[in-house]
C-alpha cells in the first residue's frame, strides 16, 4: 500500500517507540521537544481516548479533518485490495497525512509488539524500547522472553536503540536481537542515568546524565510519577542519539508544554479531585499505585474501575485497590461487547474489599463521586474507561 502511495514514510525522519507501557508518554514527550525546536512534527499513537483524530497529530494538534479524510480516501481502495486490517489502513493513512502536511519528523508508537507491527515499515533515526511486561500474550507469546524478542523486532542496522529498565534475562534477548540486526544499544542505568527523581501533583523533576549530556541536566515533566521521569529520559536520550540533539533550554520548554491526557491526569471539579489513568495491565496498575503513593491527593480515594475481560484483572486490581476507600466496578460503554468483563464476578473474587458494582456508566461516575465526597476519584482500568469518563466530564479543569 505504501509503495502505491509513493512511500510517504520516507518523507520524514522518524523516531520509533515500542514497549509494554510508557510508549505513548515517551512518544508525546519527544514530539513536544521537537516542536519546541521548531521542527514540524507528526505524532502517531494508539488507541485514542475520545476522538480517533487524536491518533494522528501535527504540531501537537489532531490532524485537520480534510487532511485525514483525503488520506483515508487514498488508502481505502488499496486496503480493500490487500485485505488490510484496520490498523494497517490507519497507519498508511497517517503516514500519507504526515507527508502531505509537510511533516519533517514523526514520532511513531508501535501498535502491538514490534516485529510484525504495521509501523515497522519505518527506517527510523532511533528506536526506543521502554520495558517488557506480560501483555497481549495471545499474539506475542506467553513468556517474557518471547515478548521481548517480538518488541526488539523494530531494531535496525546502524540505528541506535535506547532501552529502558530490563532484567538481565530479557536484556540478553534484546541484545542478541540488536547484534543480529546491527543496532547499537544504549541502556538505562549503564549508558545513561535518570536520578534525583522528585514527584509532586504538578509533575516530576529529575536529572539526566549521559554521553550526550556528560555534565548532566536538570529537567521536569508535567507528568507525575517516577516512571514518567524514566519515560522523559528515554525520549530525550533517543532524540540526542537520533541526531536531533536539542539545546537544553529547548528540551525544558518542550517538556513544559507537554499535555498527555489519561496518564496520571489530575483534574478538578464536580465536587472534588479526579485522577484519570489508563493503567490497562498489571505493570500499568503498579505504576499507578506507586504514583498514588507519591503524590498527595485528597482522601478518601475511590477507584472507578472498568477492565477488559481478556486482561489479567485479578493482578491489576490488587494494585488499584491499594490504599483505597471503597471502589466502584463498572463497564465502559465503548468497550467491545466480546471483551467486556463481568464486574460482579470480579467483586466476588475480592471479598475483603468494600466494592460496589454499577454497570450503568453514568450512574457509576456519580456513585464514585458520592463515595469520595470532596476526596479523589481514580478512573482507571482501560483506555475505554478513561476515554468514556473524559468524554462525559468536559468541564473538569487541569489546575
Amino acid at each position: 500500500m505504501l509503495r502505491d502511495l509513493g512511500d510517504p514514510q520516507d518523507s520524514f525522519r522518524a523516531l520509533h517507540v515500542a514497549g509494554t507501557n510508557g510508549k505513548g508518554s515517551v512518544a508525546a514527550t519527544a514530539a513536544s521537544i521537537l516542536q519546541a525546536a521548531g521542527v514540524r512534527t507528526g505524532l502517531y499513537t494508539s488507541p485514542h481516548l475520545v476522538d480517533p483524530a487524536e491518533r494522528v497529530r501535527v504540531d501537537g494538534e489532531p490532524a485537520v479533518r480534510d487532511l485525514l479524510d483525503g488520506a483515508a480516501e487514498a488508502v481505502r481502495p488499496l486496503a480493500e485490495r490487500e485485505g488490510a486490517t484496520s490498523f494497517e489502513a490507519v497507519t498508511a493513512a497517517a503516514f500519507l497525512a504526515f507527508a502531505r502536511a509537510g511533516v519533517e519528523a514523526a514520532v511513531v508508537e508501535v501498535g502491538l509488539g514490534g516485529r510484525l507491527d504495521a509501523t515497522n515499515v519505518l527506517g527510523p533515526r532511533a528506536c526506543v524500547l521502554t520495558n517488557v511486561e506480560l501483555d497481549h500474550a495471545e499474539y506475542l507469546g506467553d513468556t517474557l522472553e518471547q515478548i521481548a524478542a517480538e518488541k526488539a523486532g523494530i531494531l535496525k542496522r546502524d540505528v541506535p536503540a535506547v532501552l529502558g529498565p530490563l532484567p538481565s534475562r530479557l536484556l540478553a534477548v534484546v541484545a542478541e536481537r540488536a547484534r543480529q540486526a546491527g543496532a547499537s544499544v544504549h541502556l538505562l542505568g549503564r549508558d545513561f542515568a535518570v536520578t534525583s527523581i522528585r514527584t509532586s501533583r504538578g509533575g516530576t523533576r529529575f536529572a539526566l546524565r549521559s554521553r550526550s549530556f556528560p555534565a548532566g541536566i536538570e529537567l521536569a515533566t508535567p507528568l507525575p510519577g517516577a516512571h514518567q521521569a524514566v519515560n522523559a529520559g528515554l525520549a530525550t536520550e533517543a532524540l540526542a542519539l537520533g541526531g536531533w540533539m536539542p539545546a537544553e533550554e529547548t528540551i525544558r520548554a518542550g517538556m513544559a508544554r507537554l499535555r498527555w491526557p489519561g496518564r496520571f491526569d489530575v483534574r478538578f471539579g464536580r465536587g472534588g479531585t479526579w485522577v484519570f489513568d489508563v493503567a490497562h495491565n498489571p505493570a500499568g496498575a503498579r505504576a499507578l499505585a506507586q504514583a498514588l503513593a507519591e503524590v498527595p491527593l485528597p482522601a478518601p480515594r475511590v477507584p472507578l474501575v472498568g477492565i477488559l475481560g481478556d486482561k489479567p484483572w485479578r493482578d491489576m486490581l490488587e494494585a488499584v485497590l491499594e490504599r483505597s476507600t471503597g471502589a466502584v466496578f463498572t463497564v465502559p460503554p465503548s468497550a467491545p461487547a466480546e471483551r467486556r468483563w463481568d464486574p460482579a464476578v470480579a467483586r466476588r473474587a475480592l471479598p475483603g474489599h468494600p466494592i460496589e458494582v454499577e454497570t450503568d456508566f453514568d450512574r457509576a461516575l456519580a456513585r464514585a463521586r458520592e463515595l469520595a465526597g470532596p476526596g479523589t476519584v481514580v478512573v482507571t482500568g482501560s483506555v475505554h474507561t478513561v476515554g468514556d469518563a473524559l468524554g462525559r466530564l468536559p468541564d473538569l479543569r487541569a489546575d
